[in-house]
């Protein structure tokens, strides 16, 4: 049996000015040895011969160029159609990419590459559990499941569970049925976090509706909210043998999500930019984490909005970490001056100059990592540290304050962007606040300019009657 092994996966922000360009992704190509690194249980099936085109990944920003769209997937449908026939495809991806001049970009991708390995073979894909899911997508693609974690600590059981499934089912020659509904609820990733009620309980619901044959699997998909495009909803999906159970499954997740709508809640108190600079510098614990959730890189953000910033320098902490902020022409003069050198500088408001402009801050180089792909400094300006970094970047992992000389539980304040805390900053944490500050993944969806979304929909449309339709495909 032969199995072809590929992906696109970015998570894109159309209210961000800031491209995805073909640089932003890192490309593996099957010839490459560490190609099959993120797929370890590959060596369970000795007997399968997998195939490796090009997986693709970006961090989450804006729409994807066009070109560089075309070229990735011109590439992996170049790659199928010489490595073919196979008997099934796995698809490594996130699901929510947006193309310019494109809706539905993984819809796109999934039709050419039905048309290349023809109706037999098997499509499987693993999701993000904010991915959006349209009609095309669930009558192209033949498994669909997704991660059941937020934070995601089940990618790789998620990416395992989507090759099971896709074995199975050509081994014992099933094409599954699929039951899908949409369900008319935006929220962001932030209130939705499986770490808290309802979405712990949501989520913890979905195994029990798996029986292993009339219902194979079960997937509840947030959505990524920040795209507006008509697929951006939640749903439920149900795959399996058994029509009537698939479909059952599928309502019953989809009324269970519906229901707590309302519940929905951020998992730390979400109060203004200056409220929980005030809150952390009265608080008798450190380290105190503060979510700059605007202009979070995870969601989209460009990752140089300087608004949290200023409001800090402003009032001025006694001793706070912020990271971080993008902009390698600051880096570049930090390290020219050298440690310790005290300069005069203009940073962030480069990428995003819609949510932010250039700040003028003072200060005195800290600390110098040097690297080619990604150079950081530590710029101090009275008691505040700021990271300041070649590329967005994105700090979850202590090791990152580590490597800049920063021990992070010594210091009173850290604020990161980010949304809900991830699980070493979470473990980091003594108290934690949420600010609710401006940038292009904005907390405050409804104040969004949306013009394209299907509506009626929650909390758009706060008193809209729902009842769930399930399609089958």
């Amino acid at each position: 049996m032969r199995i072809a092994i590929g992906g696109i996966a970015t998570e894109s922000c159309t209210f961000s000015p800031l491209p995805t360009r073909l640089e932003d992704f890192r490309i593996s190509r099957g010839a490459d040895d560490a190609f099959t690194e993120p797929y370890p249980f590959l060596n369970k099936y000795p007997d399968i011969d997998f195939v490796g085109t090009i997986t693709a990944r970006a961090l989450p920003g804006g729409p994807v160029e066009a070109a560089a769209y075309d070229a990735i997937k011109s590439e992996l449908l170049g790659q199928l159609k010489s490595q073919g026939p196979f008997d099934g495809v796995y698809l490594d991806m996130h699901g929510a990419m947006n193309v310019a001049g494109m809706d539905d970009a993984e819809a796109d991708l999934y039709s050419s590459i039905r048309e290349i390995v023809g109706d037999d073979a098997l499509l499987s894909a693993s999701y993000d559990l904010h991915g959006n899911v349209s009609d095309r997508i669930m009558a192209t693609l033949d498994i669909i499941t997704g991660f059941r974690t937020a934070p995601h600590i089940d990618a790789l059981e998620t990416r395992a569970r989507a090759m099971s499934l896709l074995l199975r089912c050509l081994r014992g020659g099933i094409r599954p049925r699929k039951a899908f509904v949409k369900i008319p609820v935006a929220m962001p990733g932030e209130k939705t976090s499986t770490e808290w009620e309802p979405g712990k309980r949501i989520y913890g619901a979905i195994e029990a509706q798996i029986d292993g044959r009339a219902v194979l699997d079960a997937t509840i998909q947030v959505g990524y909210v920040w795209a507006d495009e008509p697929r951006m909803t939640a749903c439920a999906i149900a795959i399996g043998m058994n029509e009537e159970k698939i479909s059952l499954a599928a309502r019953e997740l989809a009324a269970l999500y519906w229901k707590h709508r309302r519940d929905f809640g951020f998992g730390a108190p979400a109060l203004s930019v200056d409220d929980c600079l005030r809150q952390a510098m009265s608080d008798a614990v450190k380290p105190v984490l503060i979510s700059d959730s605007g202009d979070n890189p995870t969601a989209g953000g460009a990752g140089d909005v300087t608004y949290f910033l200023s409001r800090a320098l402003a009032l001025e902490p006694k001793d706070m970490i912020y990271a971080s902020i993008a902009d390698p022409a600051a880096v570049r003069a930090c390290i020219a001056a050298g440690l310790g050198a005290e300069l005069d500088l203009q940073i962030g408001g480069k990428l995003d100059r819609l949510n932010s402009p250039p700040l003028d801050i003072s200060g005195t180089v800290e600390s110098i990592k040097s690297d080619a792909d990604n150079p950081q400094v530590v710029l101090k300006t009275g008691g505040i540290h700021t990271i300041l970094t070649g590329k967005r970047s994105v700090f979850h992992r202590r090791q990152q304050f580590i490597d800049l000389n920063l021990n992070p539980e010594e210091h009173e304040i850290i604020a990161v962007k980010i949304g809900y805390l991830e699980p070493e900053l979470k473990t980091m944490a003594r108290a934690a606040y949420l600010a609710l500050s401006p940038g292009s993944v904005n907390q405050d969806i409804t104040a969004l300019p949306f013009r394209r979304i299907q509506r009626p929909c929650y909390p758009f449309d706060q008193d809209m009657d729902w009842r769930p339709t399930v399609q089958i495909f």
